[in-house]
């Protein structure tokens, strides 16, 4: 056989002195490990696997396979229905689970959907109509155990901030028609993301960008209090921090109402006291949750005995009982508010298609079960399409809420579902009691709910860990706090974007040296012991080599090379002979990454110094050896190591 040689155990061993095997060349009579180039596959199969793995890594088709069509229909069914799956295994324990948190988070979410309506600049019924509908449908579609649905407080404020920049709140039938149109295409966008399975478009904001943007957008609904929890009667259309201040500072001596700040400030620090209560002690989770309904009973109950209302306290008034009334009617499927609806929508699907995928998974690893994203997509969506014909306006998974859910011990979507029986039982009956509840204690509500917004800790870790994601904290949040809440939401995505462009066209390389006593090569600036090797520059690149920083990466190693040269010059050294590349990070290269390869290798060859490649990988060296760069520089100058290559020139390099 050839190039091996039995020994006497009848082991076979590599003979050296025959002709090597492919994957092994000969340099100095020293075996030395050659990178295996893998058969090349054609464009069509290559391009489709990259599509699949880009849209289909989970295999959503797989439960499908080799089943026959009956049992292919139930698993459709399941799969767009998961309470088929699950609701097969339902019993009266998980149902008293479900039931107990169920009322729990309808407690809670009464008063917040009053005040959040607010927020959006609706009438209060729409806050209830949009914890009836929505969360029935998610608890048929949805895939998440844990996550309570309704309006949310800052998709709220962003909506009726983007809508009060198109129609004047006053104008109540318009408004309310753009309100459901933005609320349609918002369900549209969340549908189509999960049906094209484009998921990953959410992933582009960054943690940093959304800590700072709820950290602002927390502090601007809290300055949006102020009108209710001061009295004030007259007060500015605007969300930013100094034109809030402005219109308080100006109206203390004539707007502001002492039974409504006494009304306000009391229960303002009963709910903090619950809330603190509940955080101390896991067991006194249910004392924050009723916290709010207890607040808003009492509160209107003083109202009503003192008539406070008669002094200047302002009240919510009436709330229009029934359930919600069909609105599809009322959606502007033409005319001039339909870009309008669909631009709005757009911009508010996705900021709650982020928060609700964000909670979602955040509980789903705490049980330990797999949340799929763009089910949920689906889920999220189709709820706000039919909500948006039911009066409805754009609902997503709550954290407050979903967090009371999860500590009341629920165990699957059910809960959503007597949450929706709590508030059609509202609706039906009790929605006239509301009528004496001062916006005082509907503001404290929602500032006591928003605090939780503001991760100061997150922020700290943020600096700790990167100043660049700590630079997009800070632009979002002073964005939303100083100018408005989209513009905040635009300065948040684009300094998103900006650092992947910084990260993408000016990716990190680094010069190796060997660790002593190994034949190991690593960063000399993390291990200063490493020890370069006279006559050779070794280099790594950290990132794939695309069109946007090709240049980047051949005029970086050309740096790199210039210095170390002017070193070895300094010091009497060994002249650089050979430049090795470390490619292990490169994890793909195009036709620009293999041009500025070429301009390289063009670059060393008029200084004499010769181009070495180590460990490329498959996708790499397949189109290495497919544009001819492999024969251009020669495959014996493309090793598997860094150590390959050394062991292999380091013997030939000259002195000076």
């Amino acid at each position: 056989m050839s190039g091996e040689v039995t020994d006497k155990l009848g082991r076979r061993e590599l003979d050296v002195t025959r002709s090597p095997p492919s994957n092994y060349h000969v340099e100095d009579s020293q075996r030395v490990h050659k990178v295996g180039v893998p058969p090349r596959q054609k464009l069509s199969k290559e391009f489709a696997a990259t599509l699949k793995e880009t849209f289909f890594h989970d295999e959503p088709l797989r439960p499908f396979k080799d089943q026959p069509k009956s049992r292919k229909l139930v698993l459709g069914l399941q799969a767009l229905f998961p309470i088929l799956d699950w609701g097969r295994d339902y019993n009266r324990s998980k149902f008293m689970g479900d039931l107990i948190a169920g009322l729990t988070i309808a407690s809670l979410a009464i008063p917040q959907d009053i005040g959040y309506a607010k927020l959006a600049n609706l009438d209060p019924q729409y806050g209830l109509y949009s914890s009836f509908v929505p969360p029935l449908v998610y608890a048929f579609m949805g895939s998440s155990r844990d996550i309570a649905i309704g309006p949310v407080a800052v998709v709220s404020l962003l909506l009726g901030t983007l809508l009060r920049n198109e129609i004047d709140p006053s104008n109540k039938d318009e408004y309310r028609r753009l309100a459901f149109t933005a609320t349609f295409f918002a369900g549209i966008t969340q549908v189509t993301l999960g049906v094209l399975r484009l998921g990953f478009l959410i992933d582009f904001l960054s943690h940093a960008a959304i800590v700072g943007f709820m950290a602002g957008a927390a502090i601007t609904i809290g300055l949006q209090q102020l009108k209710g929890f001061l009295g004030i009667t007259t007060f500015t259309k605007k969300t930013d921090i100094v034109s809030v201040m402005h219109s308080v500072l100006t109206s203390v001596h004539h707007g502001w109402n002492w039974q409504t700040i006494l009304i306000g400030v009391s229960f303002l620090v009963f709910l903090l006291i619950t809330k603190y209560i509940g955080k101390k002690n896991r067991k006194w989770f249910w004392v924050p949750a009723i916290a709010p309904l207890i607040s808003v009973f009492f509160a209107t109950l003083f109202v009503f005995i003192t008539h406070a209302d008669k002094h200047g306290v302002a009240i919510v008034h009436d709330i229009k009982k029934g359930v919600n009334p069909a609105s599809a009617n009322q959606i502007y499927f033409t005319g001039r508010y339909l870009l309008k609806g669909f631009r709005i929508g757009v911009v508010a699907g996705m900021i709650a298609l982020t928060e609700s995928i964000a909670i979602g998974r955040t509980f789903a690893a705490v049980k330990d079960y797999e949340l799929d994203g763009n089910k949920e997509m689906v889920a999220l969506g189709t709820m706000n399409v039919i909500g948006s014909m039911t009066s409805c306006y754009v609902a997503t998974g709550s954290f407050s809420r979903t967090a009371v859910n999860f500590m009341a011990g629920c165990n699957t979507a059910v809960s959503n579902i007597v949450m929706s029986f709590v508030l059609l039982l509202t609706l039906l009956l009790i929605t006239p009691l509301f009528k004496y509840t001062p916006n005082a204690v509907i503001a404290s509500i929602i500032v006591s709910a928003v605090i939780g917004l503001i991760d100061i800790e997150a922020m700290i870790l943020i600096w700790k860990i990167d100043k660049l994601d700590f630079i997009a904290c800070m632009g979002a949040f002073f964005g939303v706090v100083f100018v408005s809440v989209e513009i905040g939401l635009l300065i948040a995505v684009g300094i998103s974007f900006a650092k992947i462009l910084l990260q993408v066209t000016r990716p990190r390389t680094a010069l190796l040296g060997k660790l002593p006593m190994t034949c190991v090569y690593r960063n000399i600036q993390q291990y200063p012991d490493a020890t370069k090797v006279p006559g050779i520059l070794i280099v790594r690149v950290d990132s794939a080599i695309y069109f946007s920083n090709s240049n980047y990466v051949k005029e970086r190693i050309l740096r790199w090379l210039i210095d170390e040269e002017e070193q070895v010059k300094a010091n009497k050294q060994t002249r650089i002979q050979y430049l090795i590349v470390q490619m292990s990070p490169v994890t793909d290269i195009d036709t620009s990454g293999i041009h500025a390869l070429k301009e390289l290798h063009r670059t060393l060859q008029k200084r004499e110094i010769q181009l070495v490649l180590a460990n490329p990988g498959q996708a790499v060296i397949d189109k290495l050896y497919a544009s001819g760069f492999a024969n251009l520089i020669g495959d014996n100058k493309i090793f598997l190591t860094v150590a390959d290559a050394v062991q292999a020139y380091a013997p030939k390099t000259e002195e000076p």
